[in-house]
């Protein structure tokens, strides 16, 4: 059975989610915050595998157009380190408002600032897998 991680892969912070058994949904997981290029490869490398990840996802972002942008360029080059790293399979989500839409519920549950942080990329990251994971179960993969 496929088992999905997805990474909201931010330049501070990586946002990490993992799909329900069944790949109906996803949960956030956790947030890591970044230490350097290396060691943040080696550290998504080791927390797909604890969580048996079968297939990766990683958001891309995307200007509002859909057109890329310069912080896509950095996490393709992330992502391109990743594929090195890893004989998992890694695709690409688009990422588009999750980060927004991840706030707002943060906010609307009353979270103060300073603890969103600790949070929101974590929950940005099960905004993209859900997407994917839509998608997929919409096509019958």
């Amino acid at each position: 059975m496929e088992r999905y991680v997805a990474f909201d892969i931010g330049d501070k912070r990586i946002g990490v989610a993992i799909s329900d058994p069944f790949n109906s949904y996803a949960l956030p997981s956790q947030t890591y915050f970044r230490k350097g290029f290396k060691e943040d490869v080696s550290a998504l490398v080791k927390i797909a595998a604890e969580k048996g990840a079968t297939v990766i996802v990683c958001g891309l972002p995307l200007n509002f157009d859909g057109t890329e942008a310069v912080q896509t360029e950095k996490t393709r080059r992330f992502i391109d380190a990743l594929r090195a790293a890893t004989t998992v399979p890694i695709v690409c989500g688009d990422e588009r408002f999750t980060t927004k839409m991840a706030h707002e519920v943060l906010i609307s549950e009353g979270m103060r600032r300073e603890k969103r942080k600790n949070y929101v990329d974590a929950l940005a990251a099960a905004n993209i897998l859900d997407g994917y994971l839509n998608a997929i179960n919409k096509k019958g993969v």
